[in-house]
């Protein structure tokens, strides 16, 4: 007991000792630093953002309030809250199964099973889209049989689902991964012991242990199905008013020289990300704390 609060104090004296070394770097040297940091991130991130809203309102108030309850604009939004709140919920469930399958098992081809749902980040999203084109177009594997059936995959909102799934797959698998690796299979072998079913050990024992990790990777899975432009763009067929998202609105109104207008949508998708990175923040924040 004395030797480990001795190791503990001198872990802690070590670490003050690294930190106060690491704050007495010439003033030069770290107002030098600060500087460049604050820069780059004022050239590529700050001034690119506030350009957007300084184009969205160039035009004044009522062409901006226009553009974004334009009928094409609103069936933009609408489509990606409608995929947003699809594709989410199915990827946060195979996330915790994946988790929980690579986590507190062990099997032949669980590497196998890591790669695959590593695969989307490796996986260019167009080509991605090209996939499901070749699968579910009309001249693609299933394309006939979804024809004398009558059903609708490409350019439509299936299709549109299913590439947005597919690209947004690993974010909260790979974000529970390392979480319950850490936290191991102790508690649950332990709620198991005490008789309780597989499924109130992961509801009383393994979920409250990673829910700042699972909200935290919902959260980064909805940043990216919100702004998914590759593959749904191949899968969608730019359709005004139906197929379009609103990464596929902005575009399409960029092409026609509409700047306000792309711009004044393009500044409810920087609303959308700003509010995702506080509240990003906040459950980190949290993680910690708790």
């Amino acid at each position: 007991m004395e030797q480990s609060t001795f190791i503990q104090q001198a872990s802690t004296e070590k670490n003050k000792v690294s930190k106060s070394a690491a704050l007495q770097e010439p003033r030069v040297i770290r107002y030098t630093l600060t500087f460049i940091a604050l820069a780059f991130l004022a050239f590529f991130i700050v001034l690119p953002l506030a350009s957007i809203f300084i184009t969205a309102f160039q035009k004044g108030v009522d062409v901006y309030l226009a553009a974004i309850t334009h009928p094409d604009a609103l069936a933009a939004i609408k489509l990606t809250l409608t995929v947003v709140a699809i594709a989410v919920p199915l990827n946060a469930i195979f996330g915790v199964m994946a988790a929980w399958t690579l986590t507190k098992f062990n099997f032949k081809g669980k590497n196998l099973l890591l790669t695959i749902v590593d695969l989307p980040f490796a996986v260019s999203p167009v080509i991605a889209g090209l996939v499901f084109i070749l699968l579910f177009g009309s001249q693609g594997l299933f394309g006939d049989w979804l024809f004398t059936n009558d059903i609708k995959i490409v350019f439509a909102l299936p299709g549109i689902v299913l590439a947005t799934i597919f690209v947004t797959l690993p974010f909260v698998a790979r974000e529970l991964i390392p979480l319950m690796q850490a936290q191991g299979t102790s508690e649950e072998e332990a709620s198991i012991s005490l008789g309780a079913s597989g499924f109130k050990t992961f509801w009383y024992v393994t979920l409250p242990n990673i829910k700042w990790g699972l909200f935290y990777g919902l959260i980064l899975c909805n940043a990216r199905a919100i702004g998914e432009f590759g593959a749904v763009s191949v899968v969608s067929g730019h359709i005004r008013g139906m197929t379009n998202t609103m990464p596929l609105h902005i575009e399409i109104l960029y092409n026609e020289y509409q700047f306000s207008a792309a711009f004044a949508v393009a500044s409810l998708m920087s609303v959308i990300a700003i509010f995702t990175l506080i509240l990003k923040n906040i459950i980190a924040w949290k993680s910690k704390s708790s």
